[in-house]
């Protein structure tokens, strides 16, 4: 087990509890009794709370004692005092006023521990993956340790006996019982407790939640739609903008757009991250969708033309039998529009035989979103397709300067490689954080953060970690063994944290993207690179890296940049 040391919040001589000193009112007795207990004999590192209120949409719920137990998980205890009984799954409680039925406690005690889950993640803007349990306490009633009901282990609920020292039995129940993929971290459990407190940390707790940047940046990229409707006449189209202007939206949106027209739609793009990803927006529509959707080369296999191997081949030998084969295609089979997503990475050859694939090759609707900054690849001598003039179509030009997709801390370090007319339009957001290590050890820093990203509460399918030169390990299993197809699957189900190299990851985001800069094969391509990389991550970036190897790679205008992040220096030791 690993534990960071660096990011750990100072701990008390005592346990905390919220309220201090809680009120029991009249007929609370045994409330106060299994908080008494607890009290006494859980460690001193743990948090107790007394009568959470959770509000879960319309919903209200109150968690009667919440554990919050660092290294360990949380507990939501419903207590029930009074001598409780259950015939035929009907529960019932019986105090000095007379018996009566009663809703099943377990069930009340899950119910609110799932609307406490859903409130933190909405309030701390992450998915809260600790462990958490949920348990009955019946300080007053026996139970027999061989009792057992459907639906409810013994060791979820605590007796009159339990209730002597019930310390263990909480822990014993979260770590058997409990939901979760990870112990509750520390540094997370601060977070939490600033919640419960009311306590504005804004040192621990940003201000605006990673969640409600990333609501508010998908609206403003939907409001990029009006760029479609202003040029819905125009039937080709440039569409040039930076990093995160939300030109893939648009990429999808007009698609969409034109296969409701009822036209044969070809959406395309290069890399096969992207064209998944592509694939897989379109697959939620239930209206019309385009004929061909991924990559180009996969577009080209399926016409039929003979598979190959080399740069070459697919660079000219492909193109040029793609558009010997479109010369007797079926006008049955031909593409009405065409409209390609990172459109500075098609060869200049593969323009010509994919328009020959079109009704009208000359004049038919094409629609390219491209930024000639992110030309990463330069097979081509650093050209691309000449999309200024067809023989009787212009291609207009439209500019989508502004920033929709990331905070402005993260735009902020990479606005020196995206033009003067870049404009961040996102929430401030979190600061970026820099590592400065030599480049042999960036891979292994670079895996110590994304530790040290999860222990503080960061969800690991919400992190992505990204390489320069050498894959990651486990990348590179991926590879080595030919699974190219399930790599990518793995990213899109969205399960786990990603490992990736920067190349492949264009066009693709996350919330978290730790950015390995661990070298270059190619300097003359490095800016490009730090600019794809640095403009992945939405909500939190982490640049881990040799200063002076950047500052070569990205110039002195990246060296200021990076000198305005927050210093980070995760250290762990082997518990």
């Amino acid at each position: 087990m690993r534990e960071s040391t660096a990011l750990d919040i100072g701990w008390g001589q005592s346990l905390r509890c919220i309220p201090e000193e809680p009120e029991f009112g009249e007929g609370h007795h045994a409330e106060r009794a299994v908080w008494e207990a607890l009290r006494k004999t859980l460690p001193d590192e743990c948090v107790l709370a007394h009568s959470v209120q959770v509000r879960d949409g319309r919903s209200e719920h109150e968690i009667d004692l919440l554990v919050l137990w660092p290294g360990v998980g949380m507990a939501a205890i419903e207590v029930k005092g009074g001598q409780v009984s259950i015939t035929d799954g009907q529960w019932h409680q019986s105090d000095r006023s007379g018996g009566h039925k009663i809703q099943n406690p377990l069930a009340q005690s899950q119910s609110s521990l799932h609307a406490l889950k859903n409130w933190l993640e909405t309030q701390l803007g992450t998915r809260v993956s600790s462990r958490a349990a949920y348990l009955v306490s019946l300080p007053y009633s026996p139970v027999p340790q061989e009792w057992a009901m459907a639906g409810c282990p013994r060791s979820l609920l605590l007796d009159e006996t339990d209730n002597k020292s019930p310390a263990d039995l909480v822990r014993r129940a979260i770590e058997t019982e409990g939901g979760g993929a990870a112990p509750l971290a520390p540094a997370f459990l601060e977070r939490i407790v600033g919640k419960l407190g009311g306590n504005l940390d804004t040192a621990v707790v940003p201000s605006t939640s990673a969640r409600e940047d990333e609501a508010a940046q998908e609206h403003l990229t939907e409001r990029q739609s009006v760029l479609l409707q202003a040029t819905r006449s125009l039937p080709r189209i440039r569409f040039t903008g930076g990093a995160g202007s939300g030109k893939t939206w648009l990429a999808v949106e007009k698609a969409r757009v034109l296969s409701k027209q009822g036209k044969r739609v070809g959406l395309f793009c290069y890399n096969k991250g992207l064209g998944q990803y592509l694939q897989d927006r379109v697959s939620t529509w239930r209206q019309a969708k385009p004929v061909f959707t991924g990559e180009f080369h996969e577009y080209v296999r399926g016409l039929g033309v003979a598979d190959g191997s080399g740069q070459d081949y697919f660079d000219i030998e492909m193109p040029r039998l793609l558009k010997e084969l479109a010369a007797s295609m079926d006008p049955a089979e031909r593409l009405d529009a065409v409209v390609v997503d990172e459109a500075q990475d098609f060869a200049p050859l593969w323009w010509d035989a994919l328009l020959a694939c079109t009704t009208d090759p000359d004049a038919g609707e094409v629609y390219a979103f491209m930024d000639d900054r992110q030309d990463v690849y330069r097979r081509w001598g650093g050209a691309t397709a000449d999309l200024t003039d067809g023989p009787t179509a212009t291609f207009v030009p439209i500019h989508v300067d502004e920033n929709l997709r990331n905070t402005r801390k993260i735009a902020e370090t990479f606005k020196p490689f995206a033009g003067e007319h870049f404009t961040p339009r996102g929430s401030t957001g979190l600061p970026v954080r820099f590592v400065d290590c030599p480049t042999e050890e960036a891979l292994d820093v670079a895996g110590d953060c994304l530790d040290a990203l999860i222990d503080e509460g960061w969800a690991n399918n919400q992190i992505a970690l990204l390489t320069t030169k050498d894959r990651h390990p486990i990348h590179l299993d991926f590879y080595q063994r030919g699974a190219t197809e399930d790599y990518w699957r793995e990213f899109h189900a969205n399960d786990a944290e990603f490992y990736g190299h920067v190349l492949g990851f264009k066009g693709l985001e996350r919330s978290v993207v730790v950015l390995c800069v661990n070298g270059f094969k190619d300097m003359d391509r490095a800016a490009e690179q730090l600019y794809v990389g640095l403009s992945r991550a939405r909500s939190l970036l982490v640049v881990v890296g040799d200063s002076t190897l950047l500052e070569e790679a990205g110039g002195r205008e990246l060296k200021a940049a990076l000198s305005r992040t927050q210093a980070w220096n995760p250290v762990f030791e082997d518990a």
